[in-house]
């Protein structure tokens, strides 16, 4: 039945298991879900523009901070990410495909449905309305009667299934399907922090999955993990959501380390500076970000002891952080840089970056946090980290392979124009909350007195978020341009980059590649292009074949109808009566998908 699939049209992007089209996938799903949080925060903030404000209602405005959360952590950024690892992999790796492509498509769709179920909570009415933490015992059926925290629960509990299938497929596809002479230190950077990220994701997701599995348990079935009268805890869901939630702030602003640190060396014309100890800086921080979740809870009683100990581990995070910055400052330092609009946002990273970290350090202090604590200047400092860190080095590395990915160049006075009005509308959005927090407003108030002191920065703020939706605007103007006039083509290797995938034509074939590379050196080729004395030399870039005479995976419908069957048995808890109905059918549905899977030709 594979073989008789189109290879165009509606029905090839539903049956793809090509990881170059499933990244394309993952990208468009996360700029959609962007959307719907860029709208939610634009209604949170006209609500605190101005004081008394009577725009949304107090249980709206929880459902828009849980969602706003929810949406740019899980839908948003993290998908996003998952773009980037799926489409250049196996290009930087010089590698076929990942190493399970049924299983990669499997992952997008789960992703993508679990992502529908929880915003189709808005839909019926029920949008979560805990946080994004969604702390216990607020989440009990006493507190949360109706299905709004289900959708939360469910939704994320698919989310995280869909990363840990795909974190297992780039594991093993990094460290088997390596082309030859690649050696884990002859891989780019970028390359590491993805190896890196999947091991926190596997290794993190499965707390925030229990932990998920007792909440529905006793939601569902009447335990009490988190109820003190059934001999529960309450503050045990903080230590089991922060012990994946600490870990999950890496697994964002790794992958953006990764493209800020091949993006540098490109537009200064120079290596790396300090590869080696750039590949063990991240190796430092994934193990690091395990020991530092209590900091999130210095207000909960923890001892004096305890204190002191996730007070040294914070600090001592910071360490290899800081050697990256200052790596990338020596990587641009005496390079011929161009100031490009990947190169703008790459630059930018490392300095909101920087200045969202400098205000973390601050938190390791447990007297400087438990003032912070639930104010706006925790706000922030995750949103410098996360926004101009995270956000502004994946816009930055889609300005850097867009070209690669489509064959055209985005335009770059459009795109300059997007970085200024994201840094400015950034700056104005979140900087003044330093000061909202300091003068004591606490986070997740819908509104306020007008004699609080507040209402400046408030304005300021909203007008900032304003400025950033326009920044948007012009981004989404960008890609209708380009892909509508198809101007300006790319060639293969249009930057004179120095990694394995700008040795193939823009954009790739669905073969990758025709020769199987052999690398000899770190940023091999770049070596191929230039002697060490700068001399051009002529690389030898891939030949194109007749893709019928190179074996590649067939496409396949089980991965989404199995994606559709998990789904459906998720939906069944939101139904009292016919509920186990439903899930039962979901689950026939995916053991038949199962079925069907095991016995089609790869």
């Amino acid at each position: 039945m594979a073989k008789c699939l189109p290879n165009t049209g509606v029905i090839s992007w539903i049956t793809t298991v090509d990881h170059k089209r499933i990244g394309i996938m993952y990208a468009v799903s996360a700029f959609f879900f962007l959307l719907c949080g860029g709208i939610e925060a634009l209604l949170m903030r006209t609500q605190l523009a101005i004081p008394n404000n009577t725009l949304v209602t107090a249980g709206t405005f929880n459902s828009l901070v849980t969602m706003h959360g929810t949406t740019m952590i899980f839908l948003f950024v993290m998908p996003l990410s998952a773009a980037f690892f799926n489409f250049l992999t196996p290009l930087m790796i010089g590698a076929p495909d990942v190493a399970f492509p049924r299983m990669n498509a499997l992952s997008y769709w789960i992703f993508l449905f679990g992502g529908l179920l929880l915003n189709f909570s808005f839909v019926v009415r029920l949008a979560p309305d805990g946080g994004w933490f969604n702390y216990a015992n607020l989440t009990g059926k006493a507190f949360s009667p109706s299905h709004a925290i289900d959708f939360w629960v469910f939704g994320v509990q698919i989310l995280g299934l869909a990363s840990l299938i795909a974190a297992i497929n780039f594991l093993v596809t990094i460290l088997n399907m390596r082309c030859k002479g690649m050696t884990l230190l002859k891989m780019p950077i970028f390359i590491w922090t993805t190896l890196v990220t999947q091991v926190l994701l596997i290794l993190a997701l499965p707390v925030i999955t229990v932990a998920l599995v007792m909440m529905t348990f006793d939601r569902t079935f009447g335990t009490g993990f988190f109820d003190p009268a059934g001999g529960g805890q309450v503050i045990m869901w903080q230590h089991f959501f922060w012990i994946f939630g600490h870990p999950e702030v890496y697994i964002l602003i790794l992958p953006a380390m990764g493209i800020v640190s091949e993006i540098l060396p490109t537009f200064s014309r120079k290596p790396l500076f300090g590869y080696t100890v750039m590949v063990y800086s991240s190796c430092a921080i994934g193990f690091l970000g395990f020991a530092v979740w209590a900091h999130h809870m210095f207000t909960t009683g923890l001892g004096p002891w305890a204190q002191a100990l996730f007070s040294a581990a914070t600090m001592l995070i910071a360490v290899p952080t800081g050697v990256k910055i200052f790596n990338w400052i020596s990587t641009l330092w005496g390079g011929q840089i161009r100031f490009t609009t990947a190169m703008l946002f790459a630059m930018s990273f490392i300095a909101m970056f920087t200045f969202g970290g400098l205000s973390g350090v601050m938190h390791s202090s447990p007297p400087i946090d438990s003032q912070h604590q639930d104010t706006y200047f925790v706000v922030a400092h995750f949103h410098y980290v996360l926004y101009g860190g995270a956000v502004m080095a994946l816009f930055g590395g889609i300005f850097y392979w867009f070209p690669k990915v489509f064959g055209y160049y985005l335009h770059e006075g459009m795109g300059k124009a997007q970085f200024w009005l994201y840094m400015l509308g950034f700056n104005l959005t979140f900087f003044p909350m330093h000061f909202l927090g300091m003068q004591g407003m606490p986070r997740r108030v819908f509104t306020y007195a007008g004699d609080q002191g507040w209402n400046l920065w408030n304005l300021v703020a909203t007008s900032g978020s304003y400025v950033t939706a326009l920044g948007g605007v012009m981004f989404v103007v960008n890609i209708v341009y380009t892909m509508a006039t198809k101007k300006k083509k790319a060639p293969a290797d249009c930057w004179d980059g120095r990694t394995l995938e700008w040795s193939l034509a823009s954009p790739p074939p669905e073969y990758n590649f025709a020769v199987d590379p052999e690398v000899k050196n770190l940023d091999d080729w770049w070596h191929q292009k230039y002697t060490h004395d700068g001399r051009r030399l002529t690389p030898r870039y891939q030949p194109d074949v007749d893709p019928a005479t190179k074996h590649l995976p067939h496409p396949s419908f089980w991965p989404i109808i199995l994606a559709a069957g998990l789904e459906i048995v998720a939906i069944g808890f939101f139904f009292d009566e016919v509920g186990h109905y439903i899930s039962v059918a979901g689950l026939v549905v995916t053991l038949l998908a199962t079925y069907g899977w095991i016995f089609e030709e790869a």
